[in-house]
């Protein structure tokens, strides 16, 4: 009986290294072999430490076109390695205990103390005059805010137009690729204004070229700070205005828009 497919899209791995974008926490660092697999399951192997874990085949997305910085193996799913098998990662809220003196009290009065009754209010019954007088009032604030409605509905046009304005959004390519490094951008773009590092879970580094002037970060990845490549460019409220293709159906848009800022 022939053993299952190879799943995609580790057929056309093969024996090559490659990263996981989201990285697997706990099972750093972020390079990993193709070992087996079977018909629910991929078996891999840690490149560095050899740790063997099973990922199920439904957690597997698609692959990077190139392995220029790195080969990039998508997730569908954030995972967590636990006791050697790996688990989809569950952000837990730990819920503060209300402390007892958060129970309003008055000065002197135990907490389990019922509330003693409301106190009486005399109600003065209000003369003829001071009725109609209330009724007038009433009138005249109705006929006030029908003016004032009246005035809004003619006018609407003419008060808000002034008000409207327009933020343009950056929708052009830059003219950069997945082979463009640092020195190219440099080349095109002139030096940046700062220049950050940022260190993911496991192996893969980022970098930010920020050009205020034009609005724009520009991103670059790699395994090492020696070989970075552009994947892509933010905007100055952190989202996405250019990506690169990382492979026949996937950009490089979803993995910058989960990127946290630095």
């Amino acid at each position: 009986m022939p053993g299952p497919p190879l799943p995609p899209p580790f057929h056309e791995i093969g024996q090559r290294r490659f990263s996981f974008y989201p990285s697997i926490v706990n099972a750093e660092p972020n390079e990993w072999l193709f070992r087996s697999a079977s018909w629910s399951e991929v078996q891999v192997i840690n490149a560095r430490t050899n740790q063997e874990v099973w990922i199920p085949r439904q957690y597997i997305g698609t692959l990077s076109e190139t392995d220029d910085p790195v080969l990039i193996v998508g997730l569908t799913k954030e995972l967590e390695c636990k006791a050697g098998a790996v688990w989809p990662r569950v952000k837990r809220v730990i819920e503060i205990p209300r402390a007892v003196n958060d129970f309003p009290t008055r000065p002197g009065l135990p907490l389990n103390e019922p509330k003693p009754p409301a106190s009486i209010v005399g109600i003065k019954l209000e003369s003829r005059t001071e009725s109609k007088a209330g009724r007038l009032v009433l009138y005249a604030g109705v006929a006030t805010v029908l003016v004032s409605l009246l005035v809004l509905v003619v006018f609407r046009d003419w008060i808000f137009s002034p008000h409207v304005s327009y933020h343009p959004v950056v929708e052009t390519s830059l003219g950069l690729g997945i082979s463009d490094d640092y020195t190219s951008i440099v080349d095109r773009l002139g030096k940046p204004a700062s220049d950050r590092w940022q260190t993911e879970r496991g192996a893969l580094q980022f970098r930010a070229l920020s050009y205020p002037q034009q609005g724009l970060h520009i991103i670059l990845m790699g395994q090492d700070r020696r070989h970075m490549r552009y994947i892509g460019a933010l905007d100055k409220n952190w989202r996405v205005v250019d990506a690169v293709r990382l492979g026949r159906k996937a950009d490089s848009a979803s993995l910058l828009g989960s990127l946290p800022k630095f």
